[in-house]
């Protein structure tokens, strides 16, 4: 088994440190790459500071993950070497489980809903006890996958603006896809950050109306460049109550259990959608009243599909969309995270794993 470097936490603290994991050799149907990016999820740090639960360290976390192919299964026929590959947010599910027979893939899997699979369950990309090294994602220099579970990255889009698309493009990519985004749709991104800077370029790319609302105005030049056309501050009094009735869809990236759902419910035109993306850490608050008036519907949305997400990256391509990226080196890390929590960033942070030589 290959040792790769890489950069993990011990504890809740989250102070990351040079580390070395052992990556399996690829079997007949997987692929083994050289993660050359990774980006940072808020959700890293959420697990990696135990606010989703209990984690298991030493953590390597990561499912950002860009790459070029280094070696592959005897079985393999969707990748090459050399080829860019990109690994989201999942590993495996039934439909990659050789124990599992063609006709016993569970309904989610057959349908291209891997995330939900109901079968074996989804293997997620660190921290799932299934992988033999529950704890290595992608601050790694290296990792292995199946190949269903690999992506294309098409050539135009260069690594280090791929990675936060396995994670921020596809979150955001598959709501707004699924609750018709598009011309004749006025749309809401609420929060300007890593997942929501996102949402701007795509909806807009999708021909919509597209408003960003934030806390303040300190992101309005940046969000008219990715394609806003309206911004709104909601700390400026009066903002949400003059939004009443404005929105087919809001796309709300924000993680805050305190935040003010109610205020965006009656924004909603009637039989208008709010789409959740955030997680907060604590329950939230909502008036069922604001939704039922007018029709609404409240709508969760989780990451996407291998299909789905082959199909945004294709998207991006076509239509020039790529994260806003920030690159850090490994020592960089612990800051990071901080920074992210802080809003700091803009818009998502990468970690060129090239440092982890230095």
């Amino acid at each position: 088994m290959p040792q790769v470097r890489a950069f993990a936490c011990d504890d809740t603290s989250s102070q990351f440190h040079p580390h070395t994991v052992e990556i399996r050799e690829p079997g007949p149907t997987e692929v083994f790459f050289d993660v050359k990016y990774a980006g940072i999820c808020h959700s890293d740090i959420h697990t990696a500071r135990g606010e989703w639960g209990p984690a298991k360290y030493p953590l390597v976390p990561g499912h950002e993950l860009a790459g070029v192919v280094a070696a592959v299964g005897d079985q393999v026929t969707k990748f090459k070497i050399g080829d860019h590959i990109g690994v989201g947010c999942m590993t495996g599910s039934c439909i990659s489980d050789p124990s599992v027979a063609e006709d016993e893939v569970c309904e989610q899997c057959r349908e291209g809903h891997e995330n939900f699979c109901t079968g074996t369950g989804t293997t997620w990309t660190y921290g799932d006890d299934r992988e033999g090294n529950p704890t290595s994602g992608g601050y790694a220099q290296g990792f292995t996958v199946d190949e269903k579970f690999g992506l294309h990255i098409p050539e135009s889009i260069p690594l280090v603006d791929a990675a936060p698309l396995l994670c921020a493009g596809i979150t955001t990519y598959s709501p707004l896809k699924r609750w018709g985004a598009g011309p004749g749709k006025k749309v809401a991104v609420v929060g300007m950050g890593g997942l929501g800077h996102m949402g701007v370029q795509l909806a807009a790319a999708m021909g919509a109306d597209v408003s960003v609302i934030s806390q303040t105005r300190s992101k309005e030049e940046d969000a008219r460049k990715l394609g806003a056309h309206h911004f709104y501050a909601s700390g400026e009094e009066g903002t949400l109550k003059s939004l009443r009735d404005t929105f087919d869809i809001i796309l709300c990236t924000v993680s805050a259990s305190d935040f003010d759902y109610n205020s965006y419910f009656r924004a909603l035109k009637a039989f208008g959608v709010f789409i959740n993306v955030g997680l907060p850490e604590h329950n939230a608050k909502i008036d069922l009243n604001a939704l039922i008036t007018g029709d609404k519907v409240l709508a969760g949305s989780n990451i996407g599909g291998i299909l789905i997400t082959q199909e945004m990256l294709d998207f991006c391509a076509e239509h020039g969309i790529a994260s806003v990226v920030e690159v850090i080196s490994g020592d960089d890390i612990t800051q990071a995270y901080d920074d992210v929590v802080d809003s700091k960033v803009r818009y998502r942070y990468v970690i060129d794993t090239a440092t982890f030589n230095e």
